[in-house]
């Protein structure tokens, strides 16, 4: 689907006309957006408006990686937004010029929506152009990062509240799985706006510059999040095989101890176990009484050494 607006000289909004009468001389400029577009409507990227090929190569391999380009007689920008349900990375291309902005998206994209909508309201039109616009489509996708990273970072609260010996590590993996896609988002997203705040070739007023900046700002905090909260994944993960490791040692300290003290009841059982005829202790009366004590003897004393060692506390 194509759809189009133009600011005209006198400030109006008109919607849908045909791209033949968006370069008349009553046009201050105009936007584009191409919403899930045929190959036939893809076409006009090149037949219409003569993009550089690069560019247009780039807007049909999907997904790139969020970067700025600059041509001639454009500018090229492709930008990430997150799927809410996913994760996954949604590309959104965006070309403009003095006179212009074309947005090329081939999924169907909340953040333009929202800006097209109210930002071409004939109320607010008043000394808009295409880098604005361009503003509060990159303003509105970093918005939308914000409760995916919410929702995420309040998942791993509720699991921090958990003992580590309960909590799944399953859950833990999948949060650190979630936070790996955004961090994958919006750390190019944040050197795509550190490009746009440092660049010459965009033409950004001293006060929109600030804005640009606000943005930045959102990035930079999105990322310490993101970070501190990758962070906490790694040590609760630390944390629960420190738990697991201390319990398994206690349990292998326990089989050592039993396996120990049996050895030499074990050993003096297997003496008395031969078959020989001559063995004086066989025939001697009190000879099986003995040999009991003897080794309850050899239990007691060996676990008394042992927990005279420690081996039986718990470490806490």
């Amino acid at each position: 689907m194509i759809r189009t607006a133009a600011i005209t000289t006198e400030q109006t909004v008109l919607r849908d006309l045909p791209l033949e009468e968006l370069r008349g001389e009553h046009i201050l400029w105009y936007w584009v957006d191409l919403d899930q577009p045929t190959e036939e409507e893809t076409a006009i990227l090149h037949d219409f408006f003569a993009f550089h090929p690069l560019a247009i190569e780039d807007c049909l391999q999907f997904i790139q990686r969020p970067k700025l380009d600059y041509y001639d007689n454009h500018n090229f920008m492709i930008i990430q937004s997150v799927n809410r349900k996913t994760l996954d990375p949604e590309e959104i291309d965006i070309f403009w010029g003095s006179k212009f902005i074309v947005t090329f998206h081939y999924r169907k994209s909340v953040e333009v929506d929202t800006v097209w909508e109210r930002l071409l309201d004939a109320k607010k039109i008043k000394n808009l152009n295409p880098v604005q616009i361009l503003y509060h489509l990159v303003d509105k996708v970093v918005d939308h990062f914000f409760p995916s990273v919410y929702q995420i970072e309040d998942s791993l609260i509720q699991l921090e509240a958990e003992d580590a010996d309960q909590y799944k590590t399953d859950d833990l993996f999948d949060i650190r799985k979630e936070l790996l896609k955004l961090r994958r988002i919006i750390f190019p997203m944040r050197e795509l706006l550190y490009r746009v705040l440092n660049s010459d070739r965009i033409q950004v007023t001293k006060k929109s510059k600030v804005y640009f900046k606000d943005i930045y700002d959102h990035l930079l905090m999105l990322t310490e999040i993101v970070e501190s909260n990758r962070e906490l994944t790694k040590d609760m993960r630390d944390s629960y095989l420190s738990v697991n490791s201390n319990r398994m040692n206690s349990i292998m300290m326990t089989l050592t101890v039993i396996t120990t003290i049996f050895m030499p009841l074990t050993f003096i059982a297997g003496i008395y176990g031969m078959n020989f005829d001559h063995m004086p202790e066989l025939r001697w009366q009190y000879g099986y009484f003995a040999v009991l004590g003897l080794m309850a003897g050899i239990s007691i004393a060996m676990f008394a050494f042992f927990w005279k060692k420690g081996w039986f506390r718990q470490d806490d």
